[in-house]
């Protein structure tokens, strides 16, 4: 972690317990854009920009689980592009895949198919 309090902390990589895999890749790589790292039995690491992994999904103690309750689990995680196109282009493909959008001009918010915040904002 690093950054000061005025910028809040920041983490290189997350890890998650999703329900299933398959589903955490069509989301994660086909919809959202990140590229496949690795992969090994019940878990899959993607990044963007060519760093070994910004998320990975497992469902070492989480296969099978559906939409998680607002009071488990991580509920949020912000992240950063470079730019707006990246943003307009995500917002896009969001939609084509029929995910629910919100767009206020700085920060487009969206659930992930186990009902965790995304928010993307231009670094």
């Amino acid at each position: 972690m690093g950054g000061t309090a005025e910028q809040g902390a920041q983490v290189g990589h997350v890890h998650l317990q999703v329900g299933d895999i398959p589903t955490a890749q069509q989301f994660s790589v086909d919809t959202l854009g990140f590229e496949v790292t690795a992969s090994v039995q019940g878990a899959l690491f993607v990044a963007a920009g060519g760093y070994h992994h910004h998320l990975a999904m497992n469902t070492w103690n989480s296969a099978g689980a559906g939409p998680r309750a607002a009071s488990l689990g991580l509920g949020q995680v912000a992240l950063s592009v470079p730019s707006r196109d990246e943003v307009d282009a995500l917002r896009d493909r969001l939609r084509h895949a029929g995910v629910d959008v919100r767009d206020d001009g700085q920060t487009l918010r969206f659930d992930d198919p186990w009902r965790m915040l995304v928010e993307v904002s231009v670094a």
